[in-house]
Formats: structure tokens, sequence, C-alpha cells
């Protein structure tokens, strides 16, 4: 059923909003959910469809939601990500709004989110720490430790302007959002929609909304520490320069300089002298930060690859893109440094005989040389591996060149058929 007309009107035209809720074990809210979002629909003159992705209810919901005249589909893969891609999979309205059945959010008043989306906007997310958080509405490490820590890194990593990155009131265009190619099951799915907005570059606005405490008799769905986990790593994962290439680029600064500035003798840093013993720190240092950049490098490169990030910046494809040659000549090169710096050790050693020599001496060029034998040996491997990745990643396009499409193949198989009876 369709509604945005008073009683006695008919409706024309295209559906243009769908309200979605994700829905499971929810029928002591559903109801008054449908019912709020109804009297939106009329009072603001919206032609609404009002959708309802099932999830596995046991307790009657879906009829609740059919006697009042929303459409019901059901989803029997459980996870809160699951309901929502297959509500926005089935919505027909050119803009979504989806929101939880358990009368936490406020349906009738709807109108920050269509009127932000009319205006162009292809995500408008609810900010609740602006409208209005009800007491007892959120728990209290959620509201000062669990939504604002992970809102900032949301914010830092992806550079976007969303303040409350877990509100579960938003709207958007069903075509930009259905761009994005959603996978996530559970509740990272919230994450997962605003960092792809922001990593496609999709126009992102924020209205505030009220959170009221929900209608339920049961606990939550949301479990804290698990799907705060679950955000936290989604949110890494799909920003590798933070989760790879600074942390390298700092401890290489200071585990090279270190090292650089302990070679000659001990470095006096106030009361404290810092000798071998913090040169072979510098130098766990330096080989850890080697490691985090090739990380980048093939992190970057597969998840671009793999769809999983629209873009990759130009210094990964650069170095992604390298022949095999010129990693395995580099890798040569600090293997080959590291080898004659041991000889000039063993040297060192055999000019005395063989006995004892002094650590505090022979450590200053020892420890340089093992720490470049393990870096070369680490790029040399690690070049041999980018270059199974580009032949995977070329032979994949080769496949998908030849392979045909759908419509070639029930075209094909259409004529076969028409051949065979005729």
């Amino acid at each position: 059923m369709v509604f945005g007309a008073a009683d006695g009107e008919r409706l024309t035209g295209p559906v243009e909003l769908t309200i979605l809720m994700p829905c499971l074990n929810e029928a002591q809210t559903i109801g008054r959910c449908i019912e709020k979002a109804k009297r939106f629909a009329v009072r603001c003159s919206v032609v609404t469809e009002i959708l309802v992705a099932d999830n596995g209810s046991t307790d009657g919901s879906q009829q609740i939601a059919v006697d009042l005249g929303a459409r019901v589909i059901a989803v029997p893969r459980r996870g809160y990500g699951n309901a929502l891609r297959s509500g926005i999979a089935a919505a027909r309205g050119r803009f979504i709004i989806m929101g939880d059945g358990d009368d936490s959010y406020d349906f009738s008043r709807l109108d920050g989110f269509i009127e932000r989306l009319r205006e162009g906007a292809d995500l408008v997310m609810g900010d609740r720490f602006k409208g209005g958080i009800a007491k007892d509405a959120m728990p209290l490490h959620h509201r000062l430790l669990g939504n604002p820590v992970l809102s900032f890194i949301g914010r830092l990593l992806y550079s976007t302007p969303v303040r409350d990155f877990h509100c579960g009131l938003r709207g958007f265009s069903r075509q930009a959002i259905q761009g994005l190619d959603l996978v996530c099951e559970g509740m990272e799915f919230a994450s997962e929609m605003v960092v792809k907005a922001a990593l496609h570059g999709l126009k992102i606005k924020e209205v505030p909304t009220t959170l009221a405490k929900d209608g339920r008799d049961r606990p939550p769905h949301l479990r804290s520490f698990r799907d705060g986990w679950r955000h936290l790593s989604f949110l890494l994962v799909h920003c590798p320069r933070w989760l790879f290439l600074y942390p390298a680029l700092t401890l290489f600064a200071v585990g090279v300089a270190l090292q650089a500035m302990i070679f000659t003798g001990p470095l006096k840093v106030g009361a404290a002298s810092l000798d071998i013993h913090s040169m072979l720190v510098a130098a766990l240092m330096s080989v850890i930060s080697l490691q985090l950049c090739l990380f980048w490098v093939l992190a970057q490169y597969v998840a671009w690859v793999g769809g999983v990030l629209p873009t990759i910046p130009p210094a990964a494809r650069f170095l992604g893109e390298q022949r095999l040659e010129a990693g395995l000549l580099i890798g040569s090169a600090l293997v080959v440094l590291g080898v004659a710096l041991g000889i000039y050790e063993t040297w060192q050693w055999t000019s005395a005989g063989f006995g004892g020599l002094d650590p505090a001496i022979t450590m200053r060029a020892l420890i340089p040389s093992t720490t470049a034998v393990l870096a070369g040996a680490q790029l040399f491997m690690a070049s041999f591996f980018l270059q199974i990745i580009r032949m995977s990643e070329r032979r994949a396009r080769e496949l998908d060149s030849v392979r045909p499409t759908r419509a070639a193949v029930a075209e094909d198989a259409s004529v076969h058929a028409s051949r065979t009876l005729a």
C-alpha cells in the first residue's frame, strides 16, 4: 500500500520515498513506527511505501505490519546488514529512509531528511547528539565513549563531517547507495555505508534527530563490545594508510635516525646514555617499518584490484606497478650492503686472532648489517609476491573480457530454443 495523501485524494506518480524498517521480533513497537510513518507521508504529501524487512520474527510482527498497510519481505539470513541490504534491493522509492522498528526514532518527523535528499544529498545522516538523547535511551558508555570515539576515528580516517557514525535513522538515494556494493551482514553495515559513501565522494549531509528510549521489554540485539570491535576493525581495514603507512613512516624516521646517531658512539640524552642496546631496538623499528610499508602497498593494491577500495593512492599505484626487477635489485643491494658490513666485522675479528671483541664497537656495524640483510630479503620476497598478484589480476581481466555476459548467454539460449522448436 502506498501512502502520501489525505483520505479521498488520489495518489499519482511514482513512489518517491521508501521508509525501510528492519525487524526482528518487534511486535510491541512496529505498529507505532508504521503509524508514525503514515502520518508523516500524509502530512508532507510524500508518495511513500512502508517496507518492513523481517529477519525471522516469531512474535507476529509480520502480520501487524501487513494489517497496517506495510509491505513485508522475508529475509531468512540473520543480520542487521542482511535485512537492510535486502530491503534496499526491494525498495521502490527513489529515496529511502531507514530506521529501527523499536520506536526509538520518530518516523513522523522526517522532514529534514526528505528536504536534504530533494536538494541533492546522496546520504543524510541523523545526528542524535545535536537533536537530543532522552534519558536512558543510550547506555552511558555508548554516549560518552563508544559513539564519540568511533565517530571521531571515522572523521579522522575518511575526512567526513559525520558526527554520529552509528545513528540508525538515515536517508539516502537508492541509486547512489546501490552503487556502493555494500556487503556487511551485521551491525557494521552502519559504518560501511558511511565509509564507502565518503570513499566514493558522495554528498553527505546531517540533520538533527532525537533518540527516545525504545519500547521493548527485552535486551537490544546490539552487543556493545563485539559490535564495537566490528565497527572499529572495519574502519581500519578500509583505510590502509592509517593502519600501515603512517605507523611505518613514524617507525622508520625514529629507527633510522636513532641508528645513525648511535653509529659512531653513545648518544647522550640528558642523564641517559643510549648505546648499542638502543641501537638494536632502533633496528627492530626499522625492520617493522619496512614490513608495514610493504603491507600498505600490498593491501592497497589488492583492495583496489578486488574493488574493496575505489581508488589507489598515486604512491601505492607507482610502487605496485614497478617491474619485478626493480624490487629485486633494491632488495639485492640491501643484502649486499649488509653482507659487506658483516665481512668488515669478520675481518676485524680475524685481525684480532679470532679472540674476544668489544661488543660496544663491533655491534655498531653488526646491527646495521643484519638490519640491511633482513630488509633486503623482505623486499626481495615481497617483489615476487606482488608480481603474483599482478599476474592474477591480469588473468582475471582476460577471463572477464572473453566470458560471455548474462544477456549474451540468455540471447544464445533463446536462439537455440527457437531453432530447436523450428
